[in-house]
């Protein structure tokens, strides 16, 4: 069943499927480089700093990553259609922020 789909169904079926924290890390890891993993993460902290309000120019000395980066992400978070936003609205749910 899951190998007549394609790349990308795949991989979401896998992550449905990934039910408990440790799996998910688990998948993470073997999907993902160390590199590739903290990209991912950093990236998700830029949605979450904008989201929260911060500067730019905090979010950059934060990060290390560029402005040109910042608004790419920024432009995504803005898109009704992204996930950055839907993620955020959960996160803040349970409780969390960007500095957790």
């Amino acid at each position: 069943m899951y190998w007549n789909i394609n790349d990308k169904e795949r991989l979401i079926c896998a992550f449905r499927l990934a039910t408990d924290e440790h799996l998910i890390k688990s998948l993470l890891s073997d999907l993902l480089s160390h590199k590739e993993l903290e990209k991912l993460a950093t990236r998700l902290k830029v949605a979450c700093l904008l989201y929260e309000g911060a500067p730019y120019e905090e979010i950059r000395k934060i990060t290390g990553l560029s402005s040109k980066t910042i608004a790419k992400i920024s432009k995504k978070l803005d898109d009704k259609r992204s996930g950055f936003g839907e993620i955020i609205k959960k996160f803040r749910e349970k409780g969390h922020s960007y500095k957790d």
